[in-house]
């Protein structure tokens, strides 16, 4: 299992982070993301979708591809169109009652952003979405991705709440929604996807999210020129975010990440 890092699909090479302009010129940086596969599917999968977007905005962008810890414990849905392999990110029962593998994930995850990081933010697809929507609350109630720093924005496709919080399960994210989402959040939503109801459903739990809907299933939606408009203006505003973080506090994390690495 590998991270696919292509800084604007430019190459197949890892990313490289380059020095940190100094503290009184400091430039608009691009956003590090972190992107989340679909159930078995891939990193590099979700990149071929994620690359027929518009090089108007991932010319702007730095995004990493994460493969999910785990192979593909049964047929894939993707076996027509891509070649394996297929892996998932953990396992539940039909009843969505008994979740597998899950802190293993989030541990999995975990220990990749601390050796690839720092990232900003969380991009993920499916099964992918669904850890991406919960992993603020978590990081939030102290559940998961401690060691990290909190991500600050999230793009969701196809996502939703896990089916089983119901029931409480998976633990580490049972209360993950229990107060306002107040984290950045881009969302997109298929008419025809399975998951329409269960994704707007999960808006309701974000503070000010923008929704761009399509006329797809569950898909990776290709963008027409309002919804081009709609992403890049929400990058924009994620871009000043970013940009307004106090010096101090950009120069600590960087001087944080250089003695990590240097253990």
């Amino acid at each position: 299992m590998l991270g696919h890092s292509y800084p604007c699909f430019q190459t197949g090479l890892r990313f490289k982070l380059t020095a940190m302009a100094p503290e009184n010129h400091l430039k608009p940086k691009n956003p590090r993301i972190l992107c989340l596969h679909g159930f078995r599917t891939s990193g590099r999968i979700l990149q071929a979708g994620i690359g027929k977007w518009p090089d108007t905005i991932l010319r702007d962008l730095d995004l990493d591809f994460l493969d999910a810890p785990f192979p593909a414990t049964g047929k894939s849905d993707v076996e027509r169109f891509f070649d394996p392999p297929y892996y998932e990110w953990y396992q539940a029962n039909k009843g969505f009652k008994e979740y597998r593998n899950f802190e293993e994930c989030l541990a999995y995850i975990e220990d990749y952003m601390l050796k690839n990081g720092p990232f900003d933010g969380l991009l993920g697809f499916s099964q992918g979405a669904f850890l991406t929507a919960a992993i603020p609350g978590m990081q939030e109630q102290g559940t998961a991705l401690t060691k990290v720093p909190k991500v600050k924005f999230l793009v969701i496709i196809s996502g939703a709440k896990f089916p089983g919080l119901m029931f409480g399960e998976p633990k580490a994210a049972v209360n993950a929604f229990s107060s306002p989402v107040r984290c950045p959040s881009l969302h997109f939503i298929g008419e025809r996807d399975f998951l329409k109801t269960e994704g707007e459903v999960l808006v309701e739990s974000f503070v000010e999210p923008v929704v761009i809907h399509h006329s797809g299933g569950h898909i990776i939606p290709k963008l027409d020129t309002e919804a081009e408009e709609t992403v890049l203006s929400f990058f924009q505003r994620i871009r000043q975010m970013l940009s307004d973080e106090p010096a101090p506090v950009r120069s600590l994390m960087k001087k944080c990440w250089e003695n990590f690495l240097r253990k």
